[in-house]
């Protein structure tokens, strides 16, 4: 039986010495973790399609305030599959809780909704997400790949993408510029 984990629920902050440039100085919002392995998605890493380019898209009407709203990244597996990042529950089809206040739903429903004007109000949208096969977040992070820091929802919601990663570090109490890249041993 798989267990919940502490990093369920946090940020995972990469290290300066991250050599994968999916992930150089990316914020992950961990969604799951268990002895199974880790979802998470990249919050800082907005993509080249709007809102109301997605929404024409998908044929859906969308509120014109909503427009140019960015489209993120959020990582490699299923580029396909959208998440909806959000703070006000409903009763969407598919809605899952990650933290207090946090939901993430993956149906269609709450983007039509939002088009509307009938959705959250503070909300972002990630194409694709990250996943960590058993054990794999661990010994990344055993290899001073990663740092984790609670959630901080006004990263999310109200910090720019480009500030997130150096807001995210601020968590952390430390300058991470300033830490060690290899592994090292007493």
């Amino acid at each position: 039986m798989a267990t919940e984990s502490q990093f369920k629920n946090q940020f995972l902050v990469a290290m300066p010495g991250l050599e994968d440039e999916n992930f150089d100085h990316s914020v992950t919002l961990m969604c799951e973790h268990s002895d199974d392995g880790a979802i998470g998605l990249v919050i800082n890493r907005p993509i080249e399609l709007t809102f109301s380019e997605m929404m024409g898209q998908m044929g859906f009407e969308f509120n014109a305030e909503d427009a140019e709203r960015q489209i993120f990244w959020g990582g490699p597996v299923q580029p396909e599959r959208g998440f909806v990042v959000h703070r006000q529950p409903a009763n969407w089809e598919s809605c899952m809780q990650v933290a207090d206040n946090l939901y993430i739903t993956t149906s269609r429903d709450i983007l039509r909704a939002i088009g509307l004007g009938e959705g959250p109000k503070e909300y972002f949208i990630a194409l694709g997400y990250a996943g960590w096969s058993a054990g794999q977040l661990e010994t990344e992070i055993m290899n001073n790949s990663w740092l984790n820091t609670p959630i901080d929802q006004a990263i999310l919601f109200h910090t720019p993408a480009r500030d997130r990663w150096q807001s995210a570090t601020r968590l952390l109490g430390i300058d991470v510029t300033q830490i060690s890249t290899g592994a090292g041993h007493a």
